[in-house]
């Protein structure tokens, strides 16, 4: 009898690894462009949970939760990292993430702490917030770590992340949504800012103006891509060099659309839209 003539095993291709990035809109897109910048060469897919923004106003809980869906849906496409380009959902969500998913690497964005206290000369700086993120532990951890015998405003911005999700990254709108909280930090006596949103640098030239110009203002994206980088390349050294960039929305995609416009790098990108179900969250 004749025997079948053995047949190799064939493995099931691999998917490819990329870099997961999600916010609870479009301010996450300023750390994809910084992430672009540092690793042109990775592969990565954004998801803006525009349907739920902003998550600073909402309970840990619902964070949480949407989080969790966001997490779950990249971890099933093959992210091998995550970056969660949220202030709020670092501060509410990334440890129990990380315990979730062990396998996964996860970049977390928080308040500049650290190097606004070594920047400030007097010793007195403050955190732009959401409101959120103004009251979590973490940035109190990070405060009573990083800053101790500093004086550190810490101000909520409630209203500006609905504004930069609707479009309005400049004129009467913005001022209206900007003007109050930076009036606060200016009698706070601080010569130091740290924007502690991501949405926030999109309208940043609009805080320079207000806070005067004897005001150091600290955006942290660049840091976080440098990490990002320092953990991509130690896991990923071979991977070949053929680099997909997708970028989805949970919602109107048209501020989206905008913002990727102006960023260098991403302003060829398509924005799909994406539905992650299901939620129990009100729109």
């Amino acid at each position: 009898m004749n025997e079948m003539p053995h047949l190799p095993d064939v493995a099931a291709p691999r998917p490819r690894p990329f870099i997961g990035v999600f916010d609870s809109g479009v301010g996450g897109l300023s750390i994809l462009r910084a992430l672009r910048k540092r690793l042109p060469d990775a592969s990565m897919l954004y998801v803006g949970d525009v349907a739920h923004a902003p998550y600073g106003d909402r309970s840990e809980q619902q964070v949480f939760e949407r989080s969790t869906k966001i997490v779950e849906w990249l971890a099933a496409q093959g992210a091998t990292m995550v970056v969660i380009a949220c202030n709020t959902a670092t501060v509410l969500s990334i440890e129990a993430l990380r315990a979730r998913w062990p396998g996964l690497v996860f970049v977390g964005v928080e308040p500049g702490v650290k190097p606004a206290a070594a920047r400030s000369r007097t010793r007195r700086f403050a955190v732009m917030a959401t409101a959120a993120t103004a009251r979590s532990a973490r940035l109190q951890h990070l405060i009573a770590r990083y800053a101790e015998g500093a004086h550190v405003h810490v101000q909520p911005c409630p209203g500006l992340v609905d504004a930069i999700e609707r479009g309005e990254l400049q004129g009467a709108a913005l001022l209206d949504a900007l003007t109050p909280h930076c009036n606060a930090i200016r009698e706070a006596n601080v010569d130091t800012v740290v924007l502690g949103c991501t949405h926030y640098p999109f309208v940043e030239a609009a805080i320079r103006d207000l806070l005067g110009a004897n005001v150091v203002v600290i955006d942290t994206a660049i840091a976080i891509a440098e990490r990002s980088a320092s953990l991509w390349e130690k896991s990923m050294p071979t991977w070949d060099k053929s680099p997909t960039l997708r970028v989805l929305s949970s919602g109107a995609t048209g501020t989206m659309r905008r913002l990727l416009g102006e960023c260098p790098g991403l302003d060829r990108v398509e924005v799909e839209v994406l539905i992650i179900i299901p939620s129990t969250l009100p729109g």
